[in-house]
């Protein structure tokens, strides 16, 4: 906006429709621009332009557009885009959807205000993600392990303890064998009241809440604030890793619903539709979420990301997980059947991946022993599942001496590996340990994914219950 026109204001809007205001006659406005809008009763709302074209502006009111009348409204283009006030004093306070104190606390002391959208990382600068984050999660840690820097999303559905799981991860994450600072930047997306009750409950009795800042976007406030929610999270991550040098994790839940607002205002805008009416820039949107998670050269902190998302219908093939699936490093995956059987925390053995696992286990990270259990866990638990699908069609009984063997190392594997209690916080040694323990079930000549000075050194010992 030019200078003459700063403070100029515009009354009345050609259209109102859904969040959006149409705007006509506008001069010099630019996109991603902040609009103070006045109602007919002096109150303000932020809005955004979205999109300009001649002298027509439409801008996206994240606060809602009732009882807005476009005879009456009054707008003012401020000429920058939103800006979030950062510093490390906003660990351990809650915030809504677009960073203003919901705890009843006052506005962050910063000097520092950055915009939103986040700055560009030339890949040239980008470090390899590598080292080892420990959830205290087995089916994590032990078979699809975390690194600094990584995008490991979890799939999930309706109904499934994904709520449950994602607070355990925040209470539990850290870096094992150093002293490093270590903060969680949690961001909730059209999420009901008692779910959010629920997180901070948990987090403020486990002590953990002194190292978390969480941003709340609730059900009841307008959707489109859920689009600048993970953005204003991510603002505050990079400060605390790439300025204060600070290991980050920044869990975002639930990108579904993030989807869903993206959906609703393409539809507003009269944007033509893609797959099952979702804008077609939704790979490039949550790309732009998506990839502000790494490493940088000259900083010693990181971003590592975790985005929950509920799949329709448990439907991986939809476009979210799916186009979710092409951006990051891997997926954990929980699976309906086994919360049926009472296993929690239940994460699917097979679908699950970490494709940088790795770069961040072994010798030098957890234990040298780390990858080749891990692989010969996964591959035992294969044949599993291909022995009780043979069962399914000839029945147990039929079955031959070793493949009974595998069902009982199946079964011990998912009630005794996979499943933990809430509240348990297994280091990764007892985890090793424990996977060895359902590795000794089978006869040692099954195990081809381990070398011999390995299973000299760890087959047939109980070696469960001690730490590493």
């Amino acid at each position: 906006m030019t200078a003459k026109d700063k403070g100029l204001e515009y009354v009345g809007a050609s259209r109102i429709e859904g969040p959006l205001v149409v705007i006509d006659r506008v001069r010099d406005a630019g996109y991603d621009e902040l609009v103070e809008i006045k109602d007919s009763s002096g109150r303000l709302r932020l809005g955004r332009v979205l999109d300009i074209s001649s002298e027509r502006a439409v801008v996206q009111v994240l606060e809602g557009t009732d009882g807005l009348s476009g005879s009456t409204l009054r707008a003012r283009f401020l000429g920058e885009s939103l800006k979030l006030p950062v510093s490390k004093g906003m660990l351990g306070r809650v915030f809504d959807g677009l960073g203003r104190p919901a705890d009843g606390g006052p506005l962050p002391l910063s000097g520092d205000r950055r915009d939103v959208n986040g700055a560009p990382i030339n890949p040239v600068a980008r470090r390899y993600p590598r080292e080892f984050i420990q959830t205290g999660i087995s089916a994590i840690d032990g078979m699809n392990a975390m690194v600094r820097g990584q995008k490991l999303p979890i799939f999930s559905g309706n109904g499934l303890p994904h709520d449950r799981v994602c607070a355990q991860l925040v209470r539990q994450a850290r870096l094992p064998g150093e002293k490093a600072d270590f903060s969680i930047v949690f961001a909730a997306m059209g999420v009901k009241r008692d779910v959010a009750d629920y997180f901070m409950r948990d987090l403020s009795r486990s002590g953990a809440l002194g190292r978390v800042a969480m941003f709340l976007s609730l059900a009841d406030a307008p959707s489109v604030e859920r689009l600048l929610t993970p953005r204003a999270a991510l603002t505050l991550a990079e400060h605390l890793a790439f300025d204060c040098g600070q290991h980050v994790l920044v869990v975002l839940t639930d990108m579904t619903n993030y989807c869903e607002s993206l959906r609703e205002v393409g539809t507003a805008r009269g944007e033509i539709p893609g797959r099952k009416g979702y804008p077609g820039y939704l790979y490039s949107d949550l790309a732009s979420i998506y990839e502000r998670a790494g490493r940088v050269e000259g900083s010693p902190g990181s971003i590592t990301q975790t985005a929950i998302l509920t799949m329709p219908s448990d439907d991986i093939s939809h476009p979210v997980p799916d186009l979710t699936g092409y951006i990051t490093e891997g997926q954990i995956v929980l699976d309906r059947e086994l919360f049926q059987r009472g296993v929690y925390p239940p994460i699917a053995g097979l679908p699950s991946l970490s494709r940088l696992m790795k770069d961040g286990v072994g010798k030098g990270y957890t234990r040298e022993d780390h990858p080749a259990l891990a692989s010969q866990l996964f591959a035992c638990y294969a044949y599993v599942k291909r022995v009780r699908a043979l069962a399914d069609i000839i029945g147990e009984e039929e079955l031959g001496a070793g493949d009974k063997v595998y069902l009982k190392f199946g079964e011990a594997f998912e009630r005794r590996f996979l499943s933990q209690g809430e509240r348990e916080d297994r280091p990764i040694g007892t985890t090793l340990d424990l996977g060895w323990e359902m590795l000794s079930l089978l006869p040692r000549s099954e195990l081809h994914r381990v070398n011999s000075a390995l299973l000299d050194e760890h087959y047939g010992k109980a070696l469960s219950g001690k730490g590493g």
